[in-house]
């Protein structure tokens, strides 16, 4: 079956933002007079979503000044740190090349996923941006890729998705659709190989030796 739409992770998988995130969070910390994180911690509670992220360590009856406080703070440092994964142009422009339809599938809130994708002049290889602040389940559920699919209207075995996570992973199964998992991430190998996905891949260059080998099965 011939390939017509690739779906992708943000953080993690195209782009580098945890040294954004650990500095918002850890200036949110400060503001509130709460305890600093280490940036190995900080890393490993990416991809739920900012809220997720900081429920652990945020009482309940702040949590609206924290998210407002980590929020503003992450408008300026998206900007100044965040970075492109390697090879992700160089991918994202050889499946253009190739007539492939592209999205996205975050649990990052919708406004930060733009400014960053702008930031970074990416956003205009996207057919479809599509994040969890949208809807009413985020990732492991399966909602964000059911709806990318029905909205560009590709079946789910024309589909392949790339994140960074065991989450990913586990939304890809839980969806139908083969899920290729990039090390590196917020999951360790053992934590993603325990989430069945598809493929694990080194690098996104990894995704292509795969897709180029042959029909997958």
């Amino acid at each position: 079956m011939k390939i017509k739409l690739v779906i992708f992770d943000l953080d993690g998988t195209l782009i580098d933002a945890y040294k954004a995130i650990a500095e918002s969070f850890n200036y949110t910390m400060r503001e509130l007079s709460l305890p600093q994180q280490s940036f190995l911690a900080i890393k490993k509670a990416v991809g739920w979503g900012d809220e997720a992220l900081l429920k652990p360590y945020v009482p309940p009856k702040i949590m609206f000044l924290a998210l407002k406080i980590y929020r503003g703070h992450h408008k300026l440092s998206l900007l100044r740190v965040a970075r492109l994964i390697p090879y992700t142009r160089k991918i994202l422009l050889k499946l253009r090349k190739r007539k492939i339809m592209l999205a996205v599938a975050s649990n990052r809130p919708t406004q930060f996923s733009l400014l960053i994708l702008k930031k970074l002049e990416i956003r205009k290889y996207f057919d479809y941006i599509l994040c969890a602040d949208k809807l009413r389940f985020r990732k492991p559920h399966p909602q964000i890729l059911n709806s990318i699919v029905r909205k560009l209207k590709v079946g789910k075995s024309q589909t392949l998705y790339v994140g960074d996570m065991a989450i990913d992973a586990e939304t890809g199964r839980r969806a139908g659709i083969k899920a290729f998992i990039v090390l590196g991430g917020s999951s360790s190998r053992r934590e993603i190989e325990i989430a069945r996905p598809y493929k694990i891949i080194v690098n996104l260059c990894g995704f292509f030796k795969v897709i180029d080998a042959g029909p997958l099965q």
